[in-house]
């Protein structure tokens, strides 16, 4: 089995991989002076052009979403790849063969195979929508018709009729010089010689990119030798149901602007959405929306994951509450706030747009209401609320809903609606949440409660990362500035760095970029992207990769660098000499005279350094 990318193909990866090259063919570049270039962000909606590529530096950075990385962090983001993946997706776009360590140092596919499976889906895809109009598909016609859906529908989704032949997609695609093996591997023929999908309605199944990465298809004629109703392409080099969500590539920009995603839980279902105007409507493929499939979902919501919601869709029936509560049982794993829309009539969204047209499907969604509090009303309605026990016993087994709210500033209209829904005090159920909350041990199962209510580990582990800097803060300007010469201009610097120390820097992102900076070879080529390799944590990379992207208040030579770092050096003298005046200002001389004139005497030198210090920072 191979390991891990042999770190010299890895930089070779990235040496050819022009950034540049790469991002624009998923936006639009122009030229910004200095080398660099500016486009609309492809990771949030905005009007006016805030992402930056820097060509020679090998990154890219958003000012106003704060996304940035190389080549092939952009690559992951853009088709929610793992990193292995988009590694091994631009090896094949500028045909290298990678080598592999702690394995068999076999590849993991075949060189180019990636680039083929795309290439071949895609002609999939248009082999399929073009069989749609054939005089073969006038069944699965019918069924788009008598589900409100027009030929203009179906051309906007990309859908198509694979035919009933059983060869008609291998010969089609084996004419065009792919090999049975290629269309086997891409989950497009079995390996019997038979097409995968033979006789159903077709939809393909795109990534944030638009690049087609599998198919679903729907049963259509009653002598299908496959029973079930929908059928999805195998897990393939590219096809993962775990890391797909269909109606991404059409929902992504407006799930940016909108802060909101609906999940939904069929194909037609996301059609009948988009159609009605809820244009963030996605769906799971064959799968059960799981935590790859949030951490799809957060990334796109770059303006404010956490004011962010997911909107979950599901009947008013025993199943609708059956998958509300598996939805919550999960609920750690959104960083946004979790809401569900349930239809009383038990009409999915497809059905509902047929019967009351497309203002259902938006007061649908309109009605969404907080995940917990469906929830809770659940759970209330297992306890007699006439009893006193009873309805303690329903707040205790409430209480740990409330305390997962992540909005801590609704926490206390929720205490009330708990308090006027048991028709009990509101202090008293106060006291039994904030127990909930503290309490380690798990709530009894069968109350059908989550096995870990009080803690939110998604929340705590954001909490826990380093803190992104204000770049318009000027109290901490010089730091930043400093910085940025430091990581795009390393060898302007004398070995010390000028004297420079990690006490020198207030904040502490800053001091931790200049300590893993400082610890990084100078010399090594790609001196950037080595220091963002060396930071632990996400929000400090994301950091490095700003500092190494913003422009320079000047032309960088070695007097400009030593000038800043003679001002941020003073800074801290300032600093020091500030502490030691308020201290002596505190010293009665008289008293303690020993200790005062101690630091009298340090003053005296902290003035001295200041003014040394002021004759070398004034240039900068």
């Amino acid at each position: 089995m191979a390991g891990l990318i042999h770190p010299e193909d890895l930089e070779t990866v990235r040496e050819r991989s022009r950034i540049d090259d790469v991002v624009s063919s998923f936006v639009q570049l122009k030229p910004a002076g200095g080398g660099a270039l500016v486009g609309l962000c492809p990771f949030h909606d905005e009007k006016t052009p805030s992402f930056r590529v820097t060509p020679s530096k090998g990154f890219y950075y958003c000012f106003g979403c704060g996304e940035g990385g190389d080549v092939i962090k952009f690559v992951q983001q853009i088709n929610n790849m793992g990193f292995t993946e988009a590694v091994e997706f631009l090896a094949d776009r500028v045909g290298i063969q990678l080598r592999y360590t702690d394995g068999d140092g076999g590849p993991r596919h075949e060189p180019g195979l990636r680039m083929r499976v795309l290439e071949a889906n895609q002609l999939a895809a248009e082999f399929f929508a073009a069989q749609l109009a054939s005089p073969h598909a006038v069944t699965g016609r019918v069924f788009l018709d008598g589900r409100g859906f027009t030929r203009e529908h179906a051309e906007h989704f990309g859908i198509g009729f694979a035919p009933r032949g059983g060869r008609d997609l291998l010969n089609h695609l084996t004419a065009k010089k792919f090999t049975r093996d290629d269309l086997v591997k891409a989950g497009l023929v079995r390996e019997s010689g038979w097409d995968f999908f033979q006789g159903r309605l077709v939809w393909p199944i795109r990534d944030a990119g638009r690049s087609t990465l599998g198919f679903g298809a729907r049963r259509l004629f009653d002598d299908d030798r496959m029973p079930a109703k929908y059928l999805n392409t195998p897990e393939t080099l590219v096809y993962k149901k775990s890391h797909v969500l269909y109606g991404l590539d059409l929902a992504r920009t407006h799930i940016g602007k909108k802060n909101q995603a609906v999940v939904v839980e069929g194909y037609t279902d996301v059609m009948a959405c988009h159609i009605a105007g809820v244009d963030t409507a996605v769906a799971s493929c064959g799968t059960a929306f799981g935590a790859d499939h949030s951490r799809m979902l957060s990334r796109l919501m770059t303006s404010d994951a956490l004011a962010g919601e997911v909107v979950f869709t599901f009947d008013g029936d025993a199943a609708g509450q059956a998958a509300a509560l598996k939805v919550f049982s999960s609920d750690a794993t959104f960083t946004s706030q979790t809401y569900v829309a349930i239809e009383p009539t038990g009409l999915d969204p497809c059905d509902l747009r047929i019967q009351g047209g497309d203002a259902a499907v938006r007061e649908l969604v309109a009605r969404r209401v907080p995940l917990y509090r469906y929830v809770m009303k659940n759970t209330l309605e297992k306890y007699d609320l006439d009893r006193a026990d009873g309805r303690l016993a329903a707040v205790r087994a409430a209480a740990p809903l409330v305390a997962s709210v992540r909005d801590r500033s609704l926490v206390s209209e929720y205490l009330r609606e708990l308090a006027g829904m048991v028709g009990m005090d509101t202090d008293t159920v106060r006291a039994e949440v904030q127990r909930a909350n503290n309490r380690k041990v798990a709530p009894e199962p069968e109350r059908g409660l989550r096995q870990e209510a009080p803690a939110k580990p998604a929340a705590s582990g954001q909490v826990a990362m380093m803190e992104l800097p204000d770049p318009s803060d000027r109290r901490i300007a010089t730091e930043r500035g400093v910085l940025k010469v430091m990581v795009q201009h390393p060898s302007l610097f004398p070995e010390d760095w000028g004297g420079i120390t990690a006490d020198d820097f207030q904040h502490p992102s800053y001091r931790r970029v200049f300590e893993v900076l400082t610890a990084t070879d100078r010399n090594v080529g790609g001196f950037a992207q080595a220091v963002v390799n060396g930071m632990d944590d996400p929000v400090g990379q994301q950091l490095v990769v700003a500092l190494s992207v913003e422009p320079l208040l000047a032309e960088p030579t070695g007097a400009y660098a030593r000038e800043y770092a003679a001002r941020l050096r003073l800074a801290h003298v300032v600093r020091d000499i500030n502490d030691l005046k308020s201290r002596l200002q505190r010293t009665n001389p008289v008293e303690d005279q020993a200790n005062y004139n101690r630091m009298f005497a340090q003053l005296l030198e902290l003035e001295t350094g200041r003014r040394a210090l002021e004759q070398h920072a004034v240039g900068s």
